[in-house]
């Protein structure tokens, strides 16, 4: 094969390889892997972690209250340990049940936090600042009077025989604890967004 032949030969192998590249390169498209849409499944995981945040911040709150009106910093959790032990639990001086109470808190937290997250995300991504604020302060406002009306008011009688979760804690600190906690969701939420592409999509 005389030399020019081989050049050609060369040069319509390395255009056969270029070609044969594109076309692989076609055929895997860049994160072919992400949904399409809104990830719920990251978006619940994102809840979780972010109401971990809000049950801290609300627990933290209420230990900081309990220390400047005289009480016990753990009175809360006194009070909601009362719902699985009954009136005993506002006695409590084992540090290691008030940790155990502390963790039921916050993954009651890591609960609702999932909800927040997922309606916050889902349908006010786009919302301005003062419209995600007020909805924000009315979920907050729901999940205090869904807990302590709707459940504990007639569950907590019925399971244990005294409603001291709605007697003990006045209601402007029930309020104020639930609102602290919707709050520290709304400044978090936007930490739990799913970054498909290098930056925080909005949906």
């Amino acid at each position: 094969m005389e030399r020019e032949e081989k050049l050609k030969e060369i040069e319509r192998l390395r255009f056969k390889i270029n070609q044969l590249e594109t076309e692989l390169e076609q055929e895997q498209p860049k994160h072919q892997w992400l949904p399409e849409g809104y990830y719920t499944t990251y978006h619940i995981l994102a809840g979780l972690m972010l109401g971990f945040l809000g049950g801290a911040a609300s627990l933290l709150f209420n230990v900081v209250g309990s220390v400047l009106v005289g009480q016990h910093p753990m009175e809360l959790i006194r009070v909601f340990m009362t719902f699985p032990l009954g009136e005993n639990a506002l006695r409590i001086e084992s540090g290691a049940v008030l940790a155990l109470g502390s963790c039921l808190y916050l993954g009651t937290g890591m609960v609702y936090g999932m909800f927040f997250h997922l309606i916050l995300s889902r349908f006010f991504s786009k919302s301005n600042a003062v419209f995600r604020f007020l909805v924000s302060t009315g979920m907050g406002l729901v999940l205090w009077f869904f807990n302590f009306y709707l459940i504990l008011s007639w569950l907590q009688p019925l399971a244990f025989g005294g409603d001291w979760i709605v007697k003990l804690v006045p209601v402007w600190v029930a309020v104020l604890t639930h609102l602290v906690f919707a709050w520290t969701m709304l400044f978090v939420d936007e930490w739990g967004y799913f970054d498909r592409e290098g930056h925080l999509k909005q949906y």
